[in-house]
């Protein structure tokens, strides 16, 4: 079956490496590289606040102010904000994105939310047919309902969607409902996979 919907990730996938945002607010903070990466890794607590705030049952302020301490960081106004300071748009997949929807392939957005803070509203209009963040409707990924609720919004069957993201466990989330998955590690190859499944563009 060719595909006629194409879904994506938000962070890490529409824009530059997470991590390496991250990073460049540990080094401002005086934190060692990798010490967000660890937490969550390391700390069930605070991956189980980000689940509950990817979910809306807290909000960015109560996040912050859990999530800061155990940073060990004093300051934890603006935290989401300066946690994402160093992402920047990934050009070269948001041109790919635009091209498929221009040739009449249904696109969305289906995005773990840290808040809406870090959405371009514009962006989102001109890019996607249906945008699913998980703040939004109290799923998130790699529950199956979300991304079926992705496909739903674009009006086009699971087997016919093509799901993009930068985690595995919510690619393999993806291939549970039977969509083909794409697990985003290089632009470049991103949007050559994407490609190779709708069709080059000409």
């Amino acid at each position: 079956m060719k595909p006629r919907g194409l879904l994506l990730d938000f962070g890490g996938v529409l824009t530059t490496e997470i991590w390496d945002s991250f990073d460049a607010f540990c080094r401002a903070e005086g934190l060692p590289e990798g010490t967000v990466r660890r937490l969550f890794r390391d700390d069930p607590d605070a991956l189980a606040d980000l689940r509950l705030l990817e979910t809306g049952e807290i909000d960015e302020t109560e996040f912050s102010a859990r999530f800061g301490p155990r940073l060990g960081i004093e300051r934890s106004e603006g935290l989401i904000e300066r946690l994402f300071g160093g992402l920047a748009p990934e050009e070269v997949v948001i041109e790919a994105v635009r091209e498929q929807r221009s040739r009449g392939v249904r696109t969305g957005l289906i995005s773990n939310s840290w808040g809406t803070g870090i959405y371009e509203p514009r962006m989102l209009e001109e890019l996607f047919d249906a945008v699913v963040i998980s703040g939004d409707v109290g799923l998130h990924k790699p529950q199956p309902e979300i991304y079926l609720l992705g496909a739903e919004r674009i009006a086009v069957e699971p087997a016919a969607c093509v799901f993009v993201d930068d985690l595995r466990e919510n690619v393999a989330g993806a291939e549970v409902v039977g969509m083909t998955a794409i697990l985003h590690r290089d632009p470049a190859a991103t949007v050559a996979r994407i490609e190779e499944l709708f069709g080059e563009a000409g």
